[in-house]
């Protein structure tokens, strides 16, 4: 009987997107999706009036592998503009299909087997994997409770001769901890004395409620061992369309541009013609997003308080991470179970965000990058919650 390799063996399917599914079968008509982080509202129109637009004009076939000239210019110029230093769209961007691989080719390009990679524990589930298929052994770090910080003597400890690269995801998921500016520092700090790469998942940068974005790249000696990695999918709501890129000095650029184009050749060419008018929105247009995100975020925490949750709330992003130890539930898993099936409302386990399992199981993620009214429907369905059974 053929097997299969080892690696695949070492993790399991997203618990994220199992989660989706359970949904839709369970409650295909009535449900509420608060796990995987995608809106049910529309994209702004412009952007879809362009993509529209790209394929009437036949940009329907190969990009160029590396990512479409007017999308990495617009990507050039609104980085430049944010970082105060030019950035070359021929030598330092690489579009890839969507953030997800963006890391992945960023890693395997990067880190060889048997290097070391830094990474923040709770995580986003990709992170792990993605270590496994480059051949890289993750080094957990622990995001301390309430605020998610960072002991510093245990950062440095992590890092050793084998280290190669650190996994940095600011604004974070699952907990919304936006990094200081003194813990970027510091992060920088070690990667100049270990010659260590910082792979940066940036993909919320325009959702920071409380606090500052600091990409690390503008840190002194940064530019050249950073790799920046963000997309259209959470800014625009666009996440179908499978559109991130990579900002990265010439050296790791070339690396990352081989992996990427046989891993998938290139992303979607009229996408790619619309994302580059997305980019140029007004400012206002960020303005407003920030906006309807807080007054979505600043609605569902009261509600998840009431209802019994300890509420851990989040600075950035669109999650909220919860304690559930009050509802008697025997773990995470059997939790978000009942609620998916028995009240509705879909969440992820804390369980699949961490290392050792043991570590999340008492806690939920929400995710409410949803309309108004699809939070308060989610309200009314979850004040059906009740203590375990076996727990009165």
């Amino acid at each position: 009987m053929p097997r299969i390799s080892h690696k695949a063996s070492l993790f399991t399917e997203s618990v994220i997107r199992d989660m989706t599914r359970q949904i839709l079968q369970y409650h295909p008509e009535d449900g509420v999706n608060l796990a995987q982080g995608f809106p049910d509202f529309a994209a702004p129109e412009a952007i879809k009036e362009a993509a529209c637009q790209a394929i009437r004009d036949d940009w329907n076939q190969y990009a160029i592998t590396w990512g479409q000239p007017p999308l990495r210019q617009a990507i050039a110029e609104k980085y430049g503009r944010a970082w105060g230093r030019p950035i070359d769209p021929e030598r330092e961007i690489t579009v890839c299909c969507g953030a997800t691989e963006t890391m992945l080719a960023s890693i395997m390009a990067i880190v060889d087997p048997g290097d070391e990679v830094v990474c923040f524990s709770p995580f986003y589930e990709n992170y792990g994997p993605d270590c496994i298929l480059s051949g890289a052994t993750p080094r957990f770090v622990t995001l301390h409770e309430p605020d998610w910080a960072i002991d510093p003597d245990e950062l440095r400890a992590a890092f050793t001769s084998r280290t190669r690269g650190i996994i940095v995801n600011t604004p974070h998921n699952p907990t919304g901890k936006v990094y200081s500016r003194a813990e970027m520092e510091l992060i920088a700090q070690l990667c100049v004395e270990h010659d260590a790469v910082a792979f940066t998942d940036e993909i919320y940068e325009h959702l920071v409620y409380e606090g500052e974005h600091v990409s690390i790249a503008t840190l002194p000696g940064m530019a050249e061992r950073t790799v920046t990695i963000s997309g259209l999918s959470k800014t625009f709501s666009v996440t179908g369309w499978r559109l991130g890129f990579a900002i990265a000095s010439p050296v790791l650029t070339d690396a990352i541009r081989k992996v990427h184009d046989f891993m998938t050749v290139g992303a979607a060419a009229p996408l790619q013609m619309a994302a580059a008018a997305a980019l140029r929105l007004p400012a206002s247009y960020y303005e407003q997003l920030l906006a309807d995100y807080r007054q979505r975020r600043d609605f569902l925490l009261p509600v998840l308080r009431e209802l019994g949750f300890r509420i851990y709330e989040p600075h950035g992003a669109y999650y909220v991470m919860t304690d559930i130890s009050g509802f008697g539930y025997d773990n995470d898993v059997a939790f978000a179970t009942y609620l998916v099936q028995d009240v509705g409302v879909a969440t992820v386990p804390g369980s699949s965000f961490y290392h050792d399992p043991a570590l999340g199981r008492t806690k939920i993620r929400f995710a409410f990058p949803k309309k108004m009214e699809t939070l308060e429907r989610a309200a009314g369905l979850l004040q059906k919650v009740r203590p375990s059974p076996t727990s009165c």
